[in-house]
């Protein structure tokens, strides 16, 4: 089973006795706390007899913001909701239409004729294939994993995925 229809769940494919949960609130901007409510709604409407996995961030464990505050608390209630789960920490995906991702909304700012603002950090970019290959390795235990994919400065990021 594969709740949701973004970016995540239109590359997963269905696995026996599996929920991919990939329905979430997927901008880390996001300040509406009725996009937070609906996420936590939603899981805890889904089956409680298959084995939940839950998309998560690399910085959920220490982020500040309201969002990073939400994926915590969402990873608590896969814990003590669900039985039989997996939290799945993920970097910055590199497919998608999701305005809101890293790449896309640079490209966007990029297309307008701003000029980006790029700052001297490393981000982590996860693509398709290494994706797609971690989430075919989920094992029946209940465990966490850390999909961290490529390190990158932003201004190299920059130059591969937005001035291409």
């Amino acid at each position: 089973m594969i709740v949701g229809s973004g970016d995540i769940a239109s590359v997963l494919v269905d696995r026996k006795g599996f929920c991919f949960f990939a329905s979430g609130v997927s901008n880390s901007q996001e300040t509406r706390e009725s996009e937070y409510k609906r996420e936590r709604m939603l899981l805890m409407e889904q089956r409680k007899d298959l084995k939940l996995v839950y998309f998560s961030s690399l910085d959920a464990l220490d982020g500040k913001s309201r969002y990073y505050q939400h994926k915590r608390e969402m990873e608590e209630l896969v814990k003590k909701g669900f039985r039989y789960h997996t939290i799945i920490r993920l970097g910055n995906i590199t497919w998608g239409t999701n305005p809101h991702t890293i790449i896309n909304s640079m490209k966007k700012i990029h297309e307008k004729g701003v000029e980006l603002e790029i700052r001297d950090v490393y981000r982590y970019l996860v693509d398709k294939a290494d994706f797609l290959y971690w989430i075919s390795k989920i094992p029946k235990w209940n465990c966490e994993i850390s999909i961290t994919g490529k390190r990158m400065k932003v201004k190299d990021l920059v130059e591969e995925y937005v001035y291409d």
